[in-house]
């Protein structure tokens, strides 16, 4: 499981970052990428990137602002000269739909492949055998939404020394246990399932909030996250300017994944106002408050490591 940041950028594109989109790479889990948000050229991005276009199944639109939508009926069309012919879901606010179905439409595009569009309020919105999302309206001068991510639980490792200790040699017999609570042997022997696999192994959560003003009520949803992706639009000193445009500092995304006790935070969506030479006071800022702290850029990969 890896983030790959494809633009990092606040509200228009500039020469160091692009605007905002990040894939989560789920190849080793379910063979698919799924995307977050898709603002202008992303396409572009994703051909700098290891990223196969026909691996993306699923696309999250955390808000309807250009910056992270822009990019998105090119990436639907690009997708059907690429060998896409498998579904792509596409999640987002109300209006979502009106606002791919229009640009297919006006454009002549005619996809090879089906294409499903959710418009999502909170709670729930997809539950599949290896993960559960759920969206969360946050505050921001239209709809906007987050989405945490959560891996289910792995089931533990079979105890391979206590079958050997009762007498039951490797085979197909150890498959039956991993599927089945109780089997019984052609000895007669009942075999529980409980008694002979490991602890559950944790699967990773991961959030991702769209543009908003932080909050408190935001702490439950974020609450101990592996990994935090929070919009910085401004630095510290800009508290005002934050509020009055509906976005967040980078020091209000430390206090919310300090006070909702996260692993680790990624900064992303600065403001073009900021430079390089202003990338070590923003995340220095951010560390103050909060020390496992990372500010992306484009192009920007972060591994996000199994549960020991």
């Amino acid at each position: 499981m890896e983030l790959i940041f494809l633009g990092t950028g606040a509200g228009v594109p500039s020469k160091e970052r692009n605007v905002s989109s990040v894939a989560l790479t789920l190849l080793q889990e379910i063979n698919n990428i799924w995307l977050f948000d898709c603002g202008e050229a992303t396409q572009h991005q994703i051909l700098r990137t290891s990223i196969k276009p026909r691996k993306i199944n699923k696309i999250f639109i955390t808000h309807l602002h250009g910056d992270h939508i822009y990019g998105l009926p090119g990436l639907l069309s690009s997708r059907s000269f690429q060998a896409g012919d498998e579904l792509l879901t596409v999640y987002g606010p109300k209006g979502i739909e009106e606002f791919i179905l229009t640009s297919l439409q006006i454009s002549g595009t005619h996809l090879t492949y089906p294409l499903n569009i959710v418009e999502v309020t909170e709670g729930e919105i997809l539950n599949e055998d290896k993960f559960t999302v759920y969206a969360k309206q946050l505050d921001h001068a239209i709809q906007s939404f987050g989405y945490r991510v959560v891996e289910k639980d792995k089931p533990g490792e079979l105890l391979v020394h206590k079958l050997k200790e009762i007498g039951i040699k490797p085979g197909p017999i150890y498959r039956e246990i991993k599927e089945n609570e109780m089997i019984i042997t052609n000895d007669g022997i009942q075999l529980y399932q409980k008694d002979l696999i490991g602890p559950s192994k944790k699967g990773r959560v991961i959030t991702i909030l769209g543009d908003t003003r932080m909050q408190k009520d935001h702490i439950p949803f974020v609450k101990n996250s592996d990994v935090l992706i929070h919009e910085a639009t401004f630095m510290h000193d800009k508290v005002d300017l934050a509020r009055d445009y509906y976005h967040s500092t980078n020091t209000q995304a430390a206090t919310l994944a300090a006070e909702g006790g996260v692993k680790q935070l990624i900064l992303t969506h600065i403001s073009s106002r900021y430079q390089q030479e202003d990338d070590l006071s923003i995340l220095s800022e951010a560390r103050e408050v909060f020390q496992a702290t990372y500010l992306a850029k484009d192009f920007f990969e972060f591994k996000i490591d199994n549960h020991n």
